[in-house]
C-alpha cells in the first residue's frame, strides 16, 4: 500500500472514517460467502428443506446491502483523499511561490492536479477495499475447508500462494510501463499547454505547423504508451485467470471422483465446489485491481514528489508566532546566503544590506544576477541557506508569514490576470474592498481605461488578461497594490518591461505615488524607474557590487547605463 496515502487518509478524521466504513462493509460482504454456500449447499443436497431459501435470499440482500454501502462510502473516501492532496499541493505551490514554477511546466502541474489524480479512484474504490478482503476471506475460507475435506483444503493452501506470486511479477512490469504512461501524459499536457498559450506568436513566426506536427508526436507516443499498459493488463488478468482455473480443476476433479467413489457425501463436495472459488476470487481481484489503480499510483508519487519538495529552494514555513512590524519596516539581510540545488553557483552570496524605513531602493544588474531572489527572500519564498533576513530587528522566520504578506504589496514583471471582471481582479489582495475602494484604486493607478470597456469594472477579462494590452494589465496589477492601503512594504519586479512609452509613463507616475510612505524595493532596468529611488543598488553574480545614495531629482549615469537589463 502507499504510505504517503494512508498517511494522508489518517490525517483526515472525515476519510478515515469514510474509510473503515469501506473497509468493514467489503469484508462483512466477503464473509457471507460462507454463510451462502452452506445454505445453498444444503438446499441442494436436500440436507436443508425450502424454507432455507428464504435465508439464502436474506444473505444475498445483506451482500448486496452490504456492497452499496461500501461502493458509496469508497466514493466519499476517493472524493476526500482527492481533495486533501489538491488542497496541500495548491498550498504548497502557493508557498513556494513562482520558483516553484520555474522547475516544472505547469500544464504538467495542471495535469497531475486534475486527470492525474483522478486515477486514485481505481486505488481507493477498488485496490484498498480489495486488500481487505484478500487478507481475512481467504483465511476464513480454509478454515472451513478444513473443517469440511482435508485433502481439499491442503491442496487449495499449496496452490493458493501461486496467484500472489505471479501477480508480484507481472506488476512490477506493469508499474514500469504504467509510469511511463503516466510521463508521456503529462508531457503532453505540459506541451499542449505550452503551445496554446504561444499560438499566437507561433503563427506571427510561421511556427504553428511544425508545433502541430509535435504536438501530433506527443500525442502517438502516449497512445502507444496507453496500448502497451493495456496489453500488459489483459495478459496479467490472463495469466491470474489462468492460475486460479487450473487450481480449481485440481480440487473439482478430486471432488468428483471421491463422489462417484462413494468416499464423499453430496453436502460435503457442494460446499467445496462453492467455497473453494471464493479464496481464489479476492486474490485475483486484488491483482486486477492493483494494475487498474498504477495510473493513480503513479500520480500520487508525482503529488508528494511536489510535496516533499525534493530539489527545490525551501520556502519560510511561517510557523512563527511573532506579530508583523506597523509601519514602514527596516528590512536587513546579514550575510545571506541562497543555494538552489542543481546550480554549483550561488544565487546570493553573503550578501549584507540594510533598507530603511520609507526607502525606495532600485536594485539593477544583469538577468539571473540573484535581484529577483532577493524580492523572494523578503516574500518568504526562499529560505536562506545561509545568514537571516531580518524584519525592524525580527528574523523573518520568527514572524507569522501570513500577517507579514499582508503587509506587502507585490507588482511582478508579468501579473497574472484571472478570468473574472477588472473589479475582482483588483479586489484579489482586498476582497473586503468597496466598489468605491476599488475606482479609486484604478484611479490612482492611472487605469482610465477601464471605464471605456464594455461593462466597465464588470468587464470579464480573459484568463491572463487575453484581450488587454500589456500596460493595461500592469495598471491593473498596480492597482491591486493600491487596493491594499494597509500595506506598507511595496515590491516590484520591472514593472515597465515590455511596455511602450506612454504605458510606461502611467506606470512610473502611479508607483510613485504607491511608494510614498511605503518600504519599496524596485526591480528596474529603465531609467525612469530607477529615478524614483533614493539609493541604487548593483547587484552581479549574486553580490551586491555596488551601492549609490542620490537625490529624487538626480540623474545617475551609472544607473542610465542600461547594465541592467532584466532579472
Amino acid at each position: 500500500m502507499h504510505k504517503d496515502l494512508l498517511r494522508l487518509m489518517r490525517a483526515e478524521r472525515s476519510v478515515r472514517r469514510h474509510l473503515a466504513v469501506t473497509m468493514v462493509a467489503a469484508v462483512l460482504a466477503g464473509l457471507l460467502v460462507l454463510v451462502q454456500a452452506e445454505l445453498l449447499a444444503g438446499v441442494l443436497s436436500g440436507r436443508f428443506t425450502a424454507v432455507a431459501l428464504a435465508g439464502l435470499a436474506a444473505v444475498v440482500g445483506v451482500r448486496a446491502l452490504l456492497a452499496w454501502t461500501q461502493g458509496v462510502f469508497a466514493g466519499r473516501t476517493a472524493t476526500g483523499v482527492k481533495s486533501a492532496l489538491r488542497h496541500r499541493l495548491l498550498a504548497r505551490l502557493r508557498d513556494l511561490g513562482p520558483g516553484r514554477l520555474t522547475q516544472h511546466r505547469s500544464g504538467e502541474l495542471v495535469t497531475l492536479t486534475g486527470r492525474g489524480l483522478d486515477g486514485l479512484d481505481a486505488y481507493l474504490t477498488g485496490y484498498l477495499p480489495s486488500i481487505a478482503v484478500a487478507g481475512v476471506v481467504p483465511l476464513a475460507v480454509l478454515v472451513r475447508l478444513f473443517a469440511a475435506d482435508l485433502a481439499s483444503a491442503l491442496i487449495v493452501l499449496i496452490t493458493l500462494p501461486l496467484i500472489p506470486v505471479f501477480g508480484a511479477l507481472v506488476g512490477m512490469t506493469t508499474k514500469a510501463v504504467t509510469e511511463r504512461q503516466f510521463l508521456a501524459l503529462s508531457r503532453l499536457g505540459g506541451h499542449f499547454l505550452d503551445v496554446v498559450r504561444g499560438l499566437p506568436t507561433l503563427r506571427a513566426f510561421g511556427r504553428a505547423r511544425y508545433q502541430a506536427g509535435v504536438i501530433q508526436q506527443v500525442a502517438d507516443a502516449h497512445r502507444s504508451a496507453t496500448m502497451r499498459t493495456l496489453r500488459v493488463a489483459f495478459l496479467s488478468s490472463l495469466v491470474l485467470e489462468l492460475c486460479a482455473s487450473l487450481s480449481l480443476a485440481l480440487v473439482a476433479v478430486p471432488i468428483g471422483l471421491r463422489l462417484l467413489g462413494g468416499s464423499l457425501d453430496l453436502t460435503t463436495a457442494l460446499l467445496v465446489l462453492l467455497l473453494a472459488p471464493e479464496a481464489y476470487l479476492p486474490l485475483r481481484a486484488m491483482g486486477t485491481r492493483f494494475h487498474a489503480s498504477m495510473e493513480g499510483v503513479a500520480a500520487a508519487d508525482a503529488a508528494f514528489a511536489v510535496l516533499d519538495g525534493e530539489g527545490e529552494p525551501e520556502p519560510i514555513r511561517g510557523a512563527g508566532q511573532g506579530a508583523p512590524p506597523s509601519g514602514a519596516p527596516e528590512i536587513r539581510l546579514e550575510n545571506v546566503t541562497v543555494r538552489y540545488p542543481g546550480r554549483d553557483v550561488a544565487a546570493l552570496e553573503d550578501v549584507s544590506l540594510t533598507i530603511g524605513p520609507g526607502e525606495r531602493v532600485a536594485l539593477v544588474g544583469e538577468s539571473g544576477g540573484g535581484k529577483s531572489t532577493l524580492l523572494h527572500l523578503v516574500l518568504g519564498f526562499v529560505r536562506p541557506s545561509e545568514g537571516r533576513v531580518l524584519i525592524d530587528g525580527t528574523d523573518l522566520r520568527e514572524l507569522d508569514l501570513g500577517s507579514w504578506r499582508a503587509r506587502l504589496a507585490f507588482v511582478a514583471q508579468r501579473p497574472h490576470l484571472f478570468a473574472t471582471s477588472v473589479a475582482g481582479n483588483i479586489r484579489l489582495g482586498a476582497p473586503a474592498a468597496s466598489p468605491e475602494e476599488v475606482r479609486k484604486a484604478a484611479a490612482a493607478a492611472h487605469a482610465d481605461f477601464v471605464d471605456a470597456l464594455p461593462q466597465g469594472f464588470d468587464t470579464v477579462v480573459g484568463e491572463r488578461g487575453a484581450n488587454l494590452s500589456a500596460g493595461q494589465r500592469q495598471r491593473i496589477a498596480l492597482a491591486r497594490a493600491f487596493c491594499r492601503p494597509a500595506a506598507s512594504v511595496l515590491l516590484l519586479d520591472e514593472p515597465t518591461a515590455r511596455l511602450d512609452g506612454r504605458s510606461e509613463a502611467a506606470v512610473v507616475a502611479a508607483t510613485s505615488d504607491l511608494a510614498q510612505g511605503r518600504t519599496a524595493v524596485i526591480v528596474a532596468h529603465r531609467p525612469a524607474m530607477i529615478d524614483l529611488a533614493d539609493r541604487v543598488i548593483r547587484v552581479h553574480e549574486g553580490r551586491v557590487v555596488s551601492d549609490t545614495t542620490r537625490t529624487h531629482h538626480e540623474a545617475e549615469p551609472a544607473a542610465r547605463s542600461g547594465e541592467g537589463s532584466g532579472r
